[in-house]
């Protein structure tokens, strides 16, 4: 394939203003609208303008006005920030599950010892990020322990508090298929192959949200698996389980083990009530997702 280099002029924040006034788009701030582009990039905002366009054109709606398509901006931010906090629960859980179920089996230096892992060269390469995510860290328990002790790792439930979702996620995918893995899956009413599928999904979520892209009407890249059954209830899985509802769902479902009196669902609920113009459909919703036993 050939290809050509890109070599567009970069345009000022009036033009920007001036060409989405040529497609249609109206603006009843100017002044406010030059300082939210000021602020936020058109590139990021291109996101969000999109699905006001006509079909086939460049055109946006009819009506259609900046501020409608700052809310759905507003809007996804919110849930980035409300999806985020959640999932900081999720991922404080797991590392404990990791240290209790395989520090019991395998002792509390498991992660160092390749056996208790697939592959040789994966473990290594996770051993070399957890010592780089210790390096980082100032956290006072590690720094007394290297004060103290010539261990090149502090024990599991030390070492897992620095490390990232990412690197649980990795660890949890590359342990030995057994009993131990299984009991972890278990302890959230899962498959060990759902909870491995299910983990990846979710760090790859928080990383949308850490990073403050677009996470409302996203087609995800990863695709969940899809469960055979659950202890708890789930829902009904939809044609479409790349849409943000149903990662959405597998993070309530993680919640309902970790705190089964979570908010979550109350807290979203809240959220669409503030922005009433967002169609929830845009994000994989069914018509009838408020009849769902999980989303009650």
């Amino acid at each position: 394939m050939v290809t050509s280099t890109y070599n567009q002029p970069q345009i000022s924040v009036k033009d920007q203003i001036e060409l989405l006034k040529s497609d249609g788009l109206i603006f009843q701030d100017e002044e406010r609208a030059r300082h939210l582009l000021e602020n936020v990039s058109m590139f990021r905002m291109k996101n969000y303008l999109n699905p006001f366009r006509q079909r086939g054109n460049r055109r946006f709606r009819k009506n259609t006005t900046f501020d409608d398509v700052y809310k759905i901006y507003m809007f996804d931010s919110e849930l980035r920030n409300l999806v985020y906090s959640e999932l900081e629960k999720i991922e404080i859980s797991i590392r404990t599950q990791l240290s209790l179920i395989m520090g019991d089996v395998a002792g509390i230096y498991w992660f160092e010892d390749s056996s208790n892992f697939r592959n040789t060269n994966r473990h290594i390469l996770l051993l070399n990020k957890l010592a780089d995510e210790l390096r980082r860290s100032d956290d006072e328990a590690i720094v007394a322990f290297k004060r103290r002790y010539s261990n090149p790792f502090p024990p599991s439930w030390i070492t897992f508090e620095v490390s990232s979702f990412g690197t649980l996620s990795m660890m949890y995918r590359w342990i030995n298929a057994g009993k131990a893995r299984r009991k972890v899956a278990r302890f959230y009413g899962l498959s060990d192959t759902v909870m491995e599928s299910w983990l990846h999904s979710i760090v790859y979520v928080r990383n949308i949200c850490a990073h403050h892209s677009r996470l409302w009407n996203r087609k995800l890249s990863i695709n969940a698996m899809i469960p055979r059954r659950t202890l708890k209830p789930f829902i009904n899985i939809p044609k479409e389980t790349k849409k943000v509802y149903y990662v959405l769902s597998i993070i309530l479902y993680f919640l309902e083990t970790v705190n089964s009196e979570n908010t979550f669902v109350a807290r979203f609920k809240v959220l669409l009530t503030k922005y009433p113009s967002v169609d929830v459909s845009a994000m994989g919703f069914p018509s009838n997702w408020n009849d769902n036993e999980l989303w009650k």
